[in-house]
């Protein structure tokens, strides 16, 4: 039987456990929201902050020298990493929803998921203070993978510089990719989150990359024509893209769609006229949009992303996220779809059963 709720009404458990961390939290920060309510982005302790010094120790000398260094260092705060400009944004937007919506709980909610030894957490916590960042909740496995925990914090979206538990993530079904720094800075927006996204393998399904694969580039545009109405199945960052779209509306919903705080890109190597239509009905038929659509044709991404300045832009493939990179744009691969390495189409794997 649960224990009583206010004027008597049953409660849960659940409620109850929140309400006492709330009133033990500091009062000038704000309530962390139900996860079942929140759009959850798990970020990995690697990608939010530069840990290339920490990880070389671990790496040559083992996990206790690592331990012993993370406790003798743990008032010095780790510098920012790939993850913290878009952890900044994200923070930006729920600033301004708290402002329109003081009781929504329809909020980014960031956990730090991480395999870090839990002695590494007081230094993680310091460097989350140091930097003002409100991140209540953490998942530090001692060396296990995080990746099992994902589904029970209801993760919208898992960001990691470990490209082995990323394609867990999507294997399991979750949104993920691995981030990259770039390789020189440039200034990104403090107010407004902008993410990027690629079409193919990642907002849709790889279905027309296993086209260009198989038959070339003719077939794809004659495949694309003759399927023009017909939706193309979800990608695995589908779901991100829709969350964003929620919050949006809003702000939309004040008045507020010039205002906007959250602003979305579709960046895609299509052609506009050959095989953009059916990009464009697919988000339509979901219910979604992007702000902005850009068809290169084939063209380089990087000098476009460079104008546009995302917080983070998502590919699913390496050439097109070292080009980002290459020009400042913190981009995030997606493992997903015909063009990963690991996933060979089936007839290979059974000519070449001793293949490694």
């Amino acid at each position: 039987m649960e224990p009583p709720g206010p004027a008597g009404a049953p409660g849960r458990p659940w409620d109850e456990a929140k309400a006492f961390y709330d009133n033990l939290a500091p009062k000038k920060k704000p309530k962390s929201p139900k996860p079942e309510n929140a759009i959850t982005i798990a970020v990995s302790s690697r990608a939010l902050f530069r840990m290339e010094e920490e990880q070389k120790i671990y790496t040559e000398q083992g996990v206790e020298a690592y331990v012993k260094y993370q406790l003798d260092h743990e008032n010095e705060p780790f510098l920012p990493g790939a993850a913290f400009p878009f952890v900044k944004a994200l923070e930006a937007v729920n600033a301004q929803l708290r402002e329109l919506y003081p009781d929504s709980e329809e909020l980014f909610d960031i956990v730090l998921m991480t395999n870090n030894h839990a002695q590494v957490g007081v230094r993680l916590i310091n460097s989350i203070n140091h930097y003002g960042l409100f991140i209540e909740r953490f998942c530090m496995t001692g060396g296990n993978s995080p990746i099992c925990y994902l589904k029970a914090y209801h993760t919208n979206l898992y960001l990691s510089s470990d490209a082995e538990k990323v394609s867990g993530a999507i294997e399991e079904g979750i949104a993920a990719a691995t981030i990259f720094s770039p390789s020189r800075d440039l200034e990104v927006s403090e107010k407004q989150l902008r993410v990027a996204f690629d079409g193919d393998a990642v907002l849709f399904s790889d279905e027309s990359e296993q086209i260009v694969k198989a038959h070339g580039l003719d077939m794809f545009f004659e495949h694309e024509k003759a399927h023009e109405n017909k939706p193309l199945a979800q990608g695995p960052l589908k779901g991100f893209l829709e969350a964003l779209g929620k919050l949006q509306k809003k702000f939309y919903s004040k008045g507020l769609r010039l205002e906007c705080p959250i602003r979305t890109y579709l960046v895609t190597a299509r052609s506009a006229a050959s095989s953009g239509a059916r990009a464009l009905k697919t988000l339509r038929s979901w219910g979604l949009e992007t702000d902005e659509a850009l068809f290169l044709a084939g063209a380089p991404k990087g000098p476009l992303l460079r104008k546009i300045r995302p917080h983070i832009f998502f590919d699913d493939q390496m050439f097109h996220v070292e080009g980002a990179q290459e020009l400042g744009t913190v981009a995030a691969h997606v493992p997903y779809g015909v063009a990963q390495k690991h996933k060979r189409p089936q007839r290979e794997e059974q000519q070449s059963p001793n293949s490694k």
